[in-house]
């Protein structure tokens, strides 16, 4: 089964997409600015004669001549973190305040929660959540490495994830990078669609709804709820939305994007989502030359 193809009808540009689908990832560093300016990050770049770019979006964001980022100097000093494009995106739309209580759901390999920590100056509390245990050790090696203090990590199911050991009942803030058939990941790992089903995306979709509707049955009322995936399939995304949204109090909300983008789709194959989940934002490969991402931003409370 050729899976994109079922994604025709969605893409406007099906050739482009591709075509896009079929060239390899480019390398891209996320500029760890707990540790580094982009201007020092850059500094070194230059010093070890490696080439690089900053994206046009995002100016902590550098596009690297080499394709092993994590060899740079850069890396080993905390500095850069070897992180795809379009997945600084989520934490971005979470936008961590100082003082807030953030969960990153599943957060390992860590790229996610440590630019949470990041991006509130290390003055947020981020709990860094994952049920799989082997994956910790590379969220703990990526926390330690670039130099964030404010994180605690905890190793549990994020379907039934209890706030008991924490002194405050509700999270401001919680993101939902959930485990999904990673269709986008084609470009950085040509065989993601060998194994592919539709049973598995359907079992991993009832999984992302139970992670999702957990985060905003934890979230305080007003508080944001991020939900993100690296997969085309509508089953993962915008039916987990329509789900989520029918049966919990919370609404999707507009966010802004200066990456090019498509809206969610209120139908696929015969089934019609809530019309809100047009808020929501599909990336496809062609657009930004990036890999395949999907976001929407949840108030709690709507």
């Amino acid at each position: 089964m050729d899976v994109l193809e079922r994604y025709e009808p969605l893409v406007d540009d099906f050739a482009a997409f591709r075509a896009a689908c079929e060239r390899p990832l480019p390398s891209v560093v996320r500029v760890n600015e707990i540790k580094a300016t982009p201007k020092r990050a850059m500094a070194a770049l230059d010093a070890e004669g490696v080439g690089y770019e900053p994206t046009e979006w995002h100016p902590s964001l550098l596009r690297l001549d080499s394709a092993s980022p994590g060899r740079t100097w850069g890396a080993y000093h905390g500095w850069l973190h070897g992180q795809e494009e379009v997945s600084a995106l989520p934490a971005l739309v979470c936008d961590p305040q100082p003082g807030d209580r953030v969960w990153a759901a599943c957060a390992a390999p860590g790229g996610k929660a440590t630019q949470l920590a990041a991006l509130a100056d290390e003055k947020a509390f981020v709990v860094a959540n994952d049920r799989n245990l082997g994956r910790l050790s590379a969220l703990r090696f990526n926390a330690e490495r670039l130099g964030v203090t404010s994180m605690a990590v905890t190793n549990r199911d994020g379907r039934n994830y209890s706030l008991k050991p924490f002194a405050f009942d509700a999270f401001d803030r919680a993101l939902v990078d959930a485990p999904c058939s990673c269709e986008g990941t084609i470009r950085k790992n040509p065989d993601a669609l060998a194994e592919w089903s539709l049973s598995y995306v359907e079992s991993v979709a009832a999984i992302q709804e139970s992670i999702l509707r957990r985060a905003v049955q934890a979230t305080r009322r007003g508080g944001v709820v991020v939900y993100s995936t690296c997969t085309f399939a509508p089953e993962e995304n915008e039916a987990v939305l329509d789900s989520v949204l029918s049966a919990e109090d919370c609404r999707l909300v507009d966010f802004s994007c200066d990456l090019e983008t498509r809206p969610g789709i209120t139908e696929w194959q015969g089934k019609k989502f809530d019309e809100s989940v047009r808020k929501a934002k599909r990336i496809y490969p062609h657009l930004n030359d990036t890999g395949g991402f999907f976001c929407a931003k949840v108030e709690v409370g709507g």
